[in-house]
């Protein structure tokens, strides 16, 4: 074996289970784990994934009887936080929890200081619906409205994302050039700071994380005009999909995941927890709907969506480095 194949063998363990431990020793995939595990989180807390990656990870440590701590570590379009997950120690105790962000960062990062197929999927933590909002005092009643009077403003409108190069960014650019409409992209840090920006009526729309848009939603803060995923939010059954609306080519799923190496216990534990009633029930709440997939179907969507991802960033024109 070449010593760059054994080292791609041992950085997938090192963000996984750990069939192998740093140096070629092996590792019993029944002792691990040994000592607490680290989570990192490439986003800001409060986030969709950091919410998501918490509630379904105490449940996890339960089942472990080990501390499972989750570090936020955001920025750069979440490669600060994936390069902290590639370059660490390969024991199996460091692993990434990554919103679909993670498959934009091919296409918008020219140099990530770490290859992509060191990082492969186990499991989603589910799949978050994605709702563009607006300022209820716009007076918009559907998306078409919306749209006409956008392409009516020949750019003068402008949309808010968390980061450019983020998943909403992406988001944004599909409905756009969907809908045919020009569009002046605002990328703040996080998702509080762009859902403000659409209250306070400076930002013009926002594809949101349900999670983060429904309390907001709830107490008429925010109007939803849509949803970008392929069907309807569970949480909001009236809300047509962009689809749905009239904009083919325009949807755009947001899920949070657990890249990792394929072979490990980790999938088989957070596939335990994502059943237990108490978890459902609270991912329920929070807005997010199932997404049970294998890791083999988890990989293949995370490979196709990059190479969508690639050719959205292409038609937008999109540069960020």
């Amino acid at each position: 074996m070449s010593r760059v194949t054994s080292r791609r063998r041992l950085l997938l363990a090192a963000i996984a289970l750990s069939a192998f431990g740093s140096a070629g020793r092996q590792v019993r995939a029944q002792a691990w784990p040994t000592k607490p595990i680290r989570v990192i989180v490439p986003l800001t807390a409060g986030s969709a994934t950091d919410v998501m990656a918490r509630l379904v990870m105490d449940q996890v440590s339960a089942r472990l009887a080990q501390p499972i701590i989750v570090e936020n570590r955001p920025g750069a379009g979440n490669t600060i936080g994936m390069r902290a997950v590639a370059k660490a120690d390969p024991d199996g105790h460091t692993i990434l929890a990554n919103s679909s962000t993670h498959t934009v960062t091919p296409a918008t990062r020219s140099n990530l200081g770490f290859e992509m197929t060191d990082l492969a999927a186990i499991v989603p933590l589910g799949n978050m619906p994605v709702v563009m909002v607006v300022n209820p005092a716009k007076g918009y009643k559907t998306l078409t409205d919306f749209v006409a009077a956008a392409r009516a403003k020949h750019g003068m409108i402008n949309y808010a994302s968390a980061g450019a190069g983020n998943s909403s960014h992406l988001n944004g650019e599909r409905f756009r050039l969907a809908a045919g409409f020009e569009a002046v992209h605002l990328p703040f840090k996080g998702a509080p700071e762009a859902l403000t920006e659409v209250v306070a009526g400076r930002a013009d729309f926002y594809f949101a994380p349900l999670i983060n848009a429904l309390p907001l939603l709830k107490d008429g803060q925010l109007q939803a005009l849509a949803v970008s995923g392929s069907a309807r939010a569970s949480a909001l059954p009236d809300v047509p999909t962009t689809v749905e609306a009239g904009y083919p080519n325009s949807e755009y799923n947001f899920w949070a995941g657990t890249p990792a190496d394929i072979r490990s216990r980790l999938y088989a534990e957070i596939a335990t927890a994502l059943q237990h009633p108490a978890i459902r029930q609270k991912l329920t709440d929070l807005g997010a709907d199932p997404m049970p997939l294998t890791s083999e179907q988890f990989e293949t969507l995370v490979r196709g969506e990059i190479a969508s991802n690639t050719q959205l960033v292409k038609a937008a024109g999109i540069k960020v480095n």
